[in-house]
């Protein structure tokens, strides 16, 4: 029998976190899954926080777990992106991170233009404008003269404050660094001038570190609270996305890569950052990847659409699951109704179905009124605005793109990759699921030494997962809905 490396990947989503086992042979990899919790939002009076403390018992519980099964060679930690913490000068955490969905940046990218201008933001740090981005976060701090600025001595992004807590090591890695909106990509560096111009104290930003950095051995305690004596702390890419787009298993640069779950992140893999007039009217993003990479790329609301519309369904008793949910709509007519999945509407959590139906209603479309004609009406909405992002990024990067890899929990969904595969006329090659655990594996096995390089890497996928692939049908129907898909973005 081969021997094996064994590595532990924690992943946390915005709903559900998870940590699994990557059993390395050198030559694919086998995950076995330890812990799985949930994760949400929580509302405290006005404001949204995470249950940050709750998370790091979850992440202790899932260290102690893995240990028990084998003897694991590092750990890695990928989360989510924009949202932070900050340390006192004791290093202790001032509060628990607020959520990216927090009602306190309404408003607040229109007040940041007000003193610095749309251009000279995105001239300095490449980043697509999304009102949740941590730059406006911290804007909503200083304009509520929150004493937590006064104090605060060191800002992390939550993977990165995870990753403290069990090393004690304190900075910020690179591909989540790169979400914030803080960060100059052209230089390497916060984007200081820009903070200094909102009033954001700089001194609190620490190092920066790429993807494979080795931050340390746990911390005593967390090492005597685990039973985990001798385990290295690696920093992989930490940003979720990251993670996924280095498991993606591209062998041409004419791939695109959507990473499917609560998020669709569609975009292309680049070797330099792509700051011009275009990507800033198309407002696309450059975000840090794995091997000095960057991740151009675009934010589409993905499957939360659908996550909503289930979660407001258990509520009111009709408890489904998502199979069922996907059944019915495979069953509804298709092409009917279409939203704009990135409408201000569809942010908060809620009735999404009221509010699919509501939109329907307002630009003078057919109204979706059964479960299946719902989920129809997300999933080809999300698929037509996959259309729309492909569209732009041929325009921007001034390249064709003839296949399409989609990656993550949206992979298993065989209705929305056929739905892609017939709105883009792309070949849609869908998998691995697990994109973001084994694309954090991966780069903890290229800091150890086990692959050289990502190219490497993205063979090790290929030698581990099923890929299914999806020819694209149905073009000419495709294409005249389409047109009504852009007529409706455009009221």
């Amino acid at each position: 029998m081969a021997t094996t490396q064994d590595y532990l990947a924690i992943d946390l989503g915005a709903s559900s976190g998870r940590s699994l086992i990557g059993r390395f042979d050198g030559r694919s990899i086998h995950l076995e899954e330890t812990h799985r919790f949930n994760n949400r939002g929580l509302p405290v009076g006005d404001a949204l926080y995470w249950d940050f403390l709750g998370l790091y018992a979850e992440i202790l519980t899932s260290i102690r777990k893995s240990v028990k099964s084998t003897e694991i060679t590092s750990l890695g930690i990928d989360t989510w992106g924009i949202d932070f913490g900050l340390l006192d000068r004791n290093d202790r955490i001032i509060s628990s991170p607020r959520c990216y969905r927090d009602p306190r940046v309404n408003g607040l990218m229109d007040a940041a233009f007000q003193t610095v201008s749309k251009d000279r933001i995105f001239d300095q740090t490449g980043v697509q404008f999304l009102e949740m981005n941590t730059l406006y976060q911290l804007l909503s701090m200083v304009r509520e003269g929150s004493p937590q600025l006064d104090v605060g001595q060191t800002f992390l992004t939550v993977p990165d404050l995870l990753n403290f807590l069990l090393t004690g090591v304190k900075v910020c890695e690179f591909s989540n660094t790169t979400t914030t909106q803080c960060y100059n990509p052209r230089e390497g560096r916060w984007a200081t001038e820009l903070l200094d111009a909102l009033s954001i104290p700089t001194s609190m930003f620490p190092s920066i570190v790429k993807p494979g950095t080795r931050l340390g051995p746990l911390q005593r305690t967390v090492a005597e609270e685990t039973g985990a004596e001798s385990l290295d702390v690696i920093a992989p890419a930490c940003h979720d996305t990251g993670s996924a787009v280095a498991a993606v298993p591209m062998q041409s640069p004419d791939s695109l890569y959507i990473s499917c779950g609560t998020w669709s992140l569609m975009g292309a893999e680049i070797q330099e950052p792509v700051i011009t007039a275009a990507s800033l009217e198309h407002n696309f993003t450059n975000e840090g990847g794995v091997s000095d990479t960057f991740r151009f790329l675009k934010n589409i609301t993905g499957l939360w659409l659908v996550q909503e519309c289930k979660r407001t369904w258990d509520l009111a008793g009709n408890v489904q699951d998502f199979s069922s949910l996907t059944d019915k709509a495979r069953t509804s007519t298709p092409l009917v109704s279409f939203v704009d999945p990135d409408d201000a509407a569809f942010v908060p959590p809620g009735d999404m179905p009221s509010r699919l139906r509501n939109f329907c209603k307002r630009t003078g479309q057919t109204v979706p009124e059964s479960e299946g004609a719902i989920i129809r009406c997300a999933l080809e909405s999300l698929a037509l605005k996959s259309r729309y992002v492909y569209d732009q990024l041929q325009v921007v990067l001034g390249r064709a793109f003839n296949t399409i890899h989609i990656v993550g929990g949206g992979s298993q969904n065989t209705l929305l990759c056929q739905l892609t595969a017939n709105a883009t006329g792309c070949e849609v090659h869908a998998g691995p699921i697990e994109a973001t655990a084994m694309g954090n594996i991966l780069v903890q096995a290229m800091a150890q030494g086990e692959i050289g390089s990502l190219d490497e890497a993205r063979q090790v996928v290929r030698n581990s997962t099923e890929i299914v692939s999806y020819t694209p049908t149905d073009q000419a129907a495709w294409n005249e809905a389409y047109g009504r898909f852009q007529r409706v973005l455009a009221k």
